[in-house]
This record gives C-alpha cells, structure tokens and sequence, in this order.
C-alpha cells in the first residue's frame, strides 16, 4: 500500500511539471507561438534554437504563413501568440479595417524597399513614359511612391498618407505608367517593367540586396517611421511579460550577429518605443 501511495505521488509529480512546459536545468520555459513568413520566418527559426531564447525561458515555436492577413487574423482570433512581419502601416491599416483588435508590442528593423530595374542602371536612365510596377495593398502603395518621390521621380499631394494611392501624385514629370500587382509578384514583373518597387522580403526571396542591387533604395528618417517593422499581438496580451521578453531577445547581441550576417545588413535594426514611432508618424 506505502508503495502504491509513494508511486501516486511520482505520477502526480511528473503530470505538474509537464503542465508547467519543458524545463532546462530546473529552469521553466514558456511557450510561444509566433506567426512569420518568408525571411521573418528564418530569423525566428534561428531565434528559436538560440542560446539567448533558452536564457530567457523562451519556447518559441514558428508557424509559417503566405499571407499577411492571415497571420494577423491569426494572431486576432487566438491561434498564435504574437506575429512578426509587418511594417507599422501595414499594421495600422489592417486594424483600421478590422476595428483595432491588435497591438504592437516592440519595434525591430527597417528592410528598405528598393527600386529594381534590369533594363537601367541608374535613375537618370529611366525614360518618359517607363512602365512601374508597385504592390497594390495600400501601405505598400504609399510606400513605393514615397520612395519614387524620395528618388526626385515625382512628387506627392499635401496630406498624403499611409493609405493614399496613386491619385496622392501631384507631379509625374516623366509620365510613368504605374502597373499595380501583387507585392510578392514584383519582382517577377521585371523583365516586363522598366523599374519595380519591390520590398525588401520580396527582393531577399528572389536572391536580391537592397543595398547592392537596387538603383535606389530607402534610407532611414522621419518619411520611412511607417516601414519600420513591428511585433504584434492581441490588444488583451499587450501587457504579457513573456511576449514583451521578445524585443530584448530580438535585438541581443546573438540575434543581431546572424540577421547583419544572413541578410547582409538589409535588415537595419529599429530598437524604439512603439509610442514613439506612432506619435511621431
């Protein structure tokens, strides 16, 4: 009977701690599903096997996506914790649409959209009447033709915002004809197109550098705060301290080594406030 009574606690014992998640060195770990795509994903695959996630007391698990939409969907209804792959206007148009049910919880990196072209090789080379390929959601639209106006190739309307399109132009000296697609299908518009405008997940997935390869590239100031990278979650687990451990592990040393490292430094490291970026859009 005594060892029935002894072999009932061992059990009971053990069902604990496996509730309790997986343990290292006695240390609890806690569990977090983070929704990803394309090289996001790959950072957080590394993140997830590091030495600085296991100091922390990070079990992170990455669930892959094609859509963007469907990781912030995701991320709303519950099915993951907190997602990393979108810009702050991406963000904010989506919680716009869906009636605010996210939260950015830290700031990560700026990956600069570039201007690709394989039929110029400078600005000044693009002729009158070029045909331009843009992504056609909206942040992205107002992202690819800040960066036109940024490289001298047209200019914008007073008020233009996040979510103005291309009716925000207010000059198109050259003419350009704007062809408006499917962010991830821009870069294989380039054969078809004079220039593209393609972000930085897109051009790394095509075996681009933004840095290297593009005609023309953003740089990081006051007109790019909208292209900073966020990690979001629900508006309810703002505050949870596990998920807030993330900014900290993201930007440590371990982590910043291997993105400057893997990506070749076109994945610029944002360490600010998320208030501070909004307030200052």
């Amino acid at each position: 009977m005594k060892k029935r009574f002894v072999l009932f606690i061992l059990i009971l014992s053990l069902g604990v701690l496996a509730a309790c998640g997986s343990s290292a060195g006695g240390k609890k770990t806690q569990k977090i599903v983070v929704g990803s795509s394309g090289s996001d994903a790959q950072v957080w695959k590394f993140i997830a096997k590091s030495k600085a996630a296991k100091k922390a007391g990070l079990n992170i698990v990455v669930k892959e996506f094609s859509d963007g939409t469907q990781i912030n969907d995701a991320t709303t209804d519950g099915l993951i914790d907190v997602n990393a792959f979108q810009s702050l206007s991406y963000f904010q148009d989506y919680n716009k649409r869906k009636g605010n049910p996210l939260a950015a919880i830290a700031t990560t990196y700026l990956e600069p959209m570039g201007i690709y072209s394989k039929k110029v090789k400078s600005l000044r080379a693009i002729p009158d009447g070029a045909k331009v390929a843009i992504p056609n959601d909206a942040a992205n639209t107002a992202r690819a033709l800040r960066v036109l106006r940024s490289a001298g190739l047209i200019e914008l309307k007073p008020g233009f915002n996040s979510f103005t399109g291309i009716d925000g132009i207010a000059s198109n000296p050259k003419k350009l004809k704007f062809v408006e697609m499917d962010g991830r299908m821009t870069a294989r518009a380039l054969p078809d197109v004079t220039i593209a405008l393609i972000g930085n997940s897109v051009a790394l997935d095509a075996g681009l550098n933004s840095i290297k390869d593009s005609i023309y590239h953003e740089k990081l100031n006051q007109d790019t705060i909208a292209n900073i990278n966020l990690l979001v979650t629900k508006k309810s687990r703002s505050h949870d301290k596990a998920l807030l451990k993330l900014k900290d592990l993201y930007h440590s040393k371990e982590i910043q080594d291997y993105v400057k490292k893997e990506f070749g430094g076109t994945k610029v490291p944002v360490d600010k406030p998320v208030a501070e970026i909004i307030n200052n859009k």
